[in-house]
């Protein structure tokens, strides 16, 4: 398969390169080696485990309310899945009342709770049109998991939002497949997902950055993207 260098020609998402730039910044987005779940060696790689303080979190909300409300998709709630959905999910809707949108907001625990209130849900009850909030998705599992949670208690999972969509296959068995985790997610689930920013974004920043080490980074982005990417 080959895939053009999206760095050649496109138009910027500031947006999107403004987000690719705090996320080097605060070191949630590296560059080296990393071996990804499917196996295979990624010369990136996307903590969000690392947006670790108030100010982080705080300016990560703004990103995600922002190519939220411009995506134009409609929601009634917004659900957190455990484990890095939870504060995700908080900020977002925390975001969004300083917006002016104030919706309810729910997580699951991963391990059901046999005293107080028991069960696996915690915050607002699950209605309506659900908004899942995630920080990537690398091979559908942990949508399919929130579907399931989302239509058992009787509402709709509507949408997803991440903060970075690899842009590559996605693997079933163990086998590469034609289709990324968000195309499956789109096309197969039929739920509508924004991301703040793509892998395509991520290059178009190691292109225009300028210095050696960003340009050795590039290229083994598009090794990598070219191996594995899908358009």
């Amino acid at each position: 398969m080959s895939i053009q260098d999206p760095a050649q020609g496109a138009v910027a998402d500031p947006l999107a390169q403004a987000f690719v730039a705090f996320a080097v910044q605060c070191g949630v987005l590296r560059f080296g080696e990393f071996k990804t779940k499917a196996g295979r060696m990624s010369p990136y790689f996307f903590n969000a485990g690392l947006f670790d303080d108030g100010a982080k979190l705080l300016r990560l909300a703004e990103f995600y309310a922002q190519r939220l409300l411009e995506s134009g998709i409609e929601f009634d709630m917004v659900f957190g899945p455990a484990y890095k959905g939870i504060p995700l999910g908080a900020a977002l809707s925390v975001e969004l009342a300083r917006r002016g949108r104030n919706v309810p907001f729910a997580y699951n625990r991963k391990e059901a709770k046999d005293h107080g209130e028991g069960g696996t849900l915690v915050g607002a009850p699950l209605k309506g049109r659900v908004l899942i909030v995630d920080d990537v998705m690398s091979a559908g599992t942990a949508a399919r998991e929130s579907i399931a949670i989302i239509e058992a208690a009787g509402a709709k999972p509507h949408a997803v939002c991440i903060a970075l969509d690899r842009q590559e296959m996605a693997t079933e068995n163990g086998q590469d497949v034609a289709y990324s985790a968000v195309q499956y997610v789109q096309g197969k689930l039929g739920l509508q997902v924004c991301a703040i920013a793509k892998l395509g974004d991520l290059m178009q920043y190691l292109a225009s950055d300028g210095n050696a080490a960003a340009a050795q980074d590039h290229a083994r982005v598009l090794a990598y993207r070219q191996r594995y990417g899908v358009e």
